[in-house]
This record gives C-alpha cells, sequence and structure tokens, in this order.
C-alpha cells in the first residue's frame, strides 16, 4: 500500500504542478526538494532506526505521510493548493521517507525466516515493482476525475500500511540503544569503509546507475529516435518494471544458490549491454526488449546487494547503514538523470546512451578487479 502510494504521489504532485505553473523548470524542481531533505537528514535517520523500535519508526513516517497527504487533498478540494503549498508538503513526506526508508530496510531480515532472506527481498522487489507499473496508471486515472482524489487515495494507502507495520510481531530480541554521539551518527559511513564487501556493493551500484539512466531520456527517444507519440512512452516507461516483475517472481521461485557474488557483476553487465543496445536501437520492440532485460538483470543486482548488505550487517548497526545506502541509491538516481541530460545535451541522446552503457560495462570489470571478495561471495544465507 506504502508503494501505490508514492507512486500515484509521483504522478499527481507532477500534473498538479505543470498544471498549475506550465513550467518545466518547476517540475525538474520537485526531484531537488525531494533529494534535499533526504540528504540532510538521512543519517539522523539510521540512528533513530538503530535506536528505536523500528516498526514504530515506519508507522509514523507513514501516518506522517498519510497526514500530508490529506492537507495536500483538502487543499485541492478547497482550490488553495498552489506550487509553495505543493513543494512544501512533498520536502515534508521526503523528510518522513528518509526516517522510513532505513527503519523498513532494517525491518525485513527481522521479519524473513532464518534462510528467507533472498526470497524476502525479491517478494518485496516484486511488490514494488508492480507499484512502478500499476500506481501511476492508477493515480492517472483518479486524477481525471478531480487532482483531489489521487491524493485521498494516497492519505488511505499509506495509512493502511501504517497500520499492517504496526501490527507486525517480531520475535527476535529489540535493538541494543547506541548511545547519542556525533561518533554513533556516523557509525554507518565508517562500517561501510571498513567492510570492503559493502563499499564494493553499495559503490558499485551507485556508478552503474550514474552512467546507465538510460530511462531519463525516454522522452527524446520516444519523439526522436523511435517516431511514436504518448502511448508508446508509456509502453517504454512500463517495459523496464515488467522485467522487473517477472524477475522477482522467479526469484522468489527460484533464488540463487551459487557464486551469487559473480552473478551480481554479470547482472551489471548484462544491464550494461542492455543499455547499448537499446541506445542503437530504432525499433519500439528491440527497445521494449531492451528496457526489460535492463529491468529483470536490474533487479537481480538489487535483490543480491541488499540481501548482501543486510548479511553483512550487525543487526544493531543496519539503520545505519541502510542510510548510507540510501543517500548512495538518491544520489545515484538524481546525478545519473544529470549525467543522461547533461552528455545528451553536449553529444546527442544516441551516443550518450550507449557510452553509458559501455561505462556500466567498465565498471563492473573494474570492481571486479578491485573487490575479489565480492567476486568471491558463495552464498548469501
Amino acid at each position: 500500500m506504502a508503494s501505490f502510494a508514492y507512486q500515484m504521489a509521483a504522478v499527481a504532485v507532477g500534473w498538479q504542478i505543470y498544471a498549475l505553473a506550465h513550467s518545466a523548470f518547476l517540475l525538474g524542481m520537485v526531484g531537488l526538494v525531494q533529494f534535499l531533505p533526504s540528504a540532510g537528514l538521512v543519517f539522523f535517520a539510521g540512528h533513530v532506526a538503530d535506536r528505536y523500535p523500528r516498526k514504530y519508526v515506519v508507522t509514523v513516517c507513514q501516518l506522517v505521510e498519510s497526514t500530508t497527504a490529506l492537507v495536500l487533498a483538502l487543499a485541492s478540494f478547497g482550490h488553495w493548493a498552489s506550487v509553495p503549498v505543493i513543494f512544501s508538503a512533498v520536502m515534508v513526506m521526503s523528510a518522513a521517507r528518509a526516517f522510513e526508508n532505513p527503519a523498513m530496510g532494517a525491518l525485513l531480515p527481522a521479519v524473513a525466516p532464518e534462510g528467507m532472506l533472498q526470497k524476502g527481498t525479491a517478494m518485496s522487489s516484486g511488490v514494488f515493482q508492480l507499484a512502478t507499473i500499476l500506481g501511476p496508471a492508477l493515480g492517472g486515472f483518479i486524477y481525471a476525475l478531480s487532482p483531489a482524489w489521487p491524493y485521498a487515495a494516497m492519505a488511505a494507502g499509506w495509512a493502511g500500511a501504517a497500520l499492517c507495520v504496526c501490527g507486525i510481531r517480531l520475535d527476535r530480541p529489540a535493538v541494543a540503544k547506541a548511545p547519542p554521539s556525533l561518533r554513533a551518527l556516523f557509525a554507518g559511513v565508517g562500517y561501510v569503509r571498513r567492510n570492503p564487501m559493502i563499499l564494493g556493493t553499495i559503490s558499485l551500484d551507485l556508478f552503474a546507475v550514474l552512467l546507465g539512466g538510460a530511462t531519463a531520456l525516454l522522452p527524446v527517444y520516444a519523439k526522436d529516435v523511435l517516431h511514436t507519440g504518448p502511448w508508446g512512452l508509456g509502453v517504454l516507461r512500463g517495459a523496464p518494471a515488467v522485467g522487473a516483475l517477472l524477475m522477482t517472481i522467479w526469484l522468489a521461485r527460484y533464488p540463487i544458490n551459487s557464486k551469487v557474488g559473480m552473478r551480481m557483476f554479470q547482472a551489471v553487465i548484462i544491464f550494461g549491454v542492455g543499455t547499448v543496445v537499446f541506445g542503437l536501437s530504432d525499433s519500439i520492440l528491440l527497445s521494449m526488449l531492451a528496457l526489460a532485460i535492463m529491468g529483470a538483470s536490474d533487479t537481480i543486482s538489487v535483490v543480491i546487494r541488499l540481501s548482501l548488505v543486510q548479511l553483512q550487517t550487525p543487526d544493531e548497526m543496519r539503520g545505519r547503514v541502510g542510510a548510507v545506502n540510501f543517500l548512495f541509491v538518491s544520489a545515484s538516481n538524481q546525478l545519473g538523470e544529470f549525467e543522461s541530460g547533461l552528455t545528451a545535451a553536449l553529444f546527442g541522446a544516441v551516443p550518450a546512451v550507449v557510452l553509458g552503457g559501455l561505462g556500466t560495462i567498465a565498471v563492473a570489470m573494474l570492481w571486479i578487479k578491485l573487490f575479489p571478495t565480492l567476486k568471491n561471495v558463495e552464498k548469501l544465507e
């Protein structure tokens, strides 16, 4: 429910801001407004996730998001919604999400039975991908009725998610409380630096996503390369999520049981190859296939990466290490879009995507040499 609410938020906020201001610049500012609270609060959020009961941290965050969405619904109903009001609400929701994500990630190993973390991670990723496919469509359909209804649905979704999380029973002992201090606040950074396996895993994702951000240029490809309309852009945007969803279903049924480190590197290389194929394609069917393969291979990498980070981190550190991971992922997504746009402006869309895919392959090959212990990981459980 929370994932569906988040995906509907992305559609409703974007459409309403553009309808109010007709400004592409303000539309682009939504990403910056989302990123700044996360970057500023993420380390404090990780410390909170390790100091207080995580399910209650998640519950409070989702209730804050639900209340904020309800305010936007009332603003839209009452016709007093404005760009500053929406930006303020987005900042509040992003701040809550900065606390929610590390706590939610640290909850998964406590909820998943012993030996089932990879399947649990795959199922969690599958739900997110399903929300990525259906959430925007649902949000757009409801928005057509009234701008207020998507926000009302989001408020209900986050409230329902909060009730579900609050009802989780945890059989394992509570997390030990770390004394509040500046050292404890940034302990996650130090732990990542001292653990080459976690450092290699997180940094691989950072640079692979940074260079392989082809999806940011989908509107350009749809119009100028593939010569299709809005329907084609919608199909292209959905293709990676479809591939990812199919792969999560497969991994939930058939988890990777050997050579998981090498499989992660191979998945990143396949992602890079798929990016190159997409960059060179002038057929919408081939482009859809390449994007689906990119989504599927990225899912393999994500499931292995998240499982490795959780298993290599002691429970009392999972919130703070998860915060570092969340910051890396957020930065890679935002900077990846910027990098793609910048290289496309300098060299053109096709060279930008192809160079990005080749760069992703090169990073994976280099990381195999730099982090041999990561490459040699045999099993996750």
